[in-house]
């Protein structure tokens, strides 16, 4: 069977060798996990894709919107080459993007090269 992904996904690492979105995944509950995952391929296989799954919040910059059962989570991303790299993953807790989660994913974008 050949699938063919426009897109491969990759965790962002740290330079200690920590990818925070995978660590952050674990911890979800098993459902949670299963409907991020299927946005993600989603992802993969349309890109490009925009909204209601995909807001470009700017320049390389953007973010798979994900509803769960009882919640919403984000997970910001770049596409470098033919790749998706996961920056950072956070339950919204509000309509506007948290500050800080923002903050960090930019950081994480520029420490990638973006």
């Amino acid at each position: 069977m050949n699938i063919n992904f426009r897109l491969k996904v990759a965790f962002y690492t740290t330079n200690l060798g920590d990818e925070p979105v995978c660590k952050w995944l674990k911890e979800l509950e098993r459902e949670d996990k299963k409907a991020i995952g299927e946005e993600i391929k989603t992802v993969q296989f349309g890109w490009p894709i925009g909204m209601p799954i995909v807001r470009k919040l700017e320049k390389d910059l953007w973010e798979v919107r994900v509803s769960l059962v009882s919640r919403i989570a984000r997970i910001f991303f770049t596409v470098s080459d033919d790749t998706m790299v996961l920056l950072h993953g956070f339950i919204k807790k509000s309509k506007k993007i948290p500050t800080n989660d923002l903050k960090l994913a930019k950081q994480r974008l520029k420490s990638f090269g973006g």
